[in-house]
């Protein structure tokens, strides 16, 4: 993994736009020999321009470095609108080796929203905390792009999760087809994310969730401590990391099956990240897995 993208170092970078575009030509670097194609976040492979061809997919980028027009394919098949829908409840303020799942959100979110933009995809972005319901309406230009970033350098955790009564306001009279990226750590107290999946699925657009842990959350690695605090009730938990380790394991990997299954139930794809892991190495992972799901 590069120094410069470790999640440690790349988040430390101050400039979301920066931060994304670092990501995405690491991200492209990697991705250019892969077969990936289509609509929506997914790699543009570019062929000759052929007579009858919409002009407007010409990428005059690659005419100034070619001398030759080229066409994008995925912008033939048309692009769409993405939302990315941020997870901004108090628990998403726990920390591994000093990065906070939040912290990792943004970066993951303007990551993504960066590449949708080249991609000529509209974004948008809703932010999800016990205040209510941010929106911002999905829209193709980079000054709008700018606004995301500025927003989601803005938002910080806190509270409890969005009341459901704020659901039905999403996306209310939009026609366009959507693609919506929700980015959560799936902690629930009465099953409220999933009130808020169902009504997401409801809507009949492609969704996709990404679920962070820390790795110390999936290993049990709280070496010194002896509590847990629940970060959005309060309450907190004795633990003994040493007798407590198989139990919790065979627990994790039997509710991370559950959701997983639940998820599959409703078509919905999903992906569990670790905050340790490379950004750009998740893009890749993502990609390859969406392409198998979509079969």
């Amino acid at each position: 993994m590069s120094k410069l993208l470790d999640p440690k170092v790349l988040l430390a970078i101050k400039d979301l736009s920066l931060a994304a575009k670092t990501v995405v030509d690491s991200f492209m670097t990697g991705i250019n020999k892969s077969s990936i194609k289509g609509p929506g976040l997914e790699f543009s492979q570019y062929r000759s321009y052929q007579p009858g061809d919409d002009l407007r997919w010409l990428d005059w980028k690659m005419y100034a470095r070619s001398d030759r027009y080229y066409i994008r394919d995925s912008e033939i098949e048309t692009s769409i609108s993405i939302s990315f829908l941020i997870d901004a409840s108090g628990s998403m303020n726990h920390a591994d080796s000093g990065i906070k799942k939040i912290d990792y959100a943004r970066y993951l979110a303007a990551s993504l929203a960066y590449l949708a933009n080249l991609q000529g995809d509209a974004v948008g972005l809703y932010i999800f905390n016990e205040e209510g319901l941010f929106s911002l309406a999905s829209r193709q230009d980079f000054q709008h792009l700018s606004r995301i970033f500025h927003e989601l350098e803005e938002t910080n955790a806190g509270g409890k999760f969005t009341k459901p009564i704020t659901y039905r306001d999403i996306y209310s009279g939009s026609r366009k087809r959507e693609l919506l990226v929700f980015i959560t750590d799936f902690y629930e107290q009465d099953e409220e994310i999933f009130h808020l999946i169902d009504t997401l699925s409801a809507l009949k657009n492609e969704l996709i969730v990404f679920h962070l842990m820390g790795k110390n959350e999936l290993d049990l690695n709280y070496k010194g401590y002896t509590e847990l605090e629940d970060l959005e009730t309060g309450e907190t938990v004795k633990i003994d990391v040493n007798s407590s380790k198989d139990q919790y394991q065979e627990n994790l990997e039997k509710h991370l099956s559950q959701l997983r299954m639940k998820l599959l139930d409703r078509k919905i794809n999903y992906k569990l990240v670790s905050t340790h892991q490379a950004l750009d190495q998740v893009l890749r992972d993502y990609l390859n897995q969406r392409n198998k799901f979509r079969g």
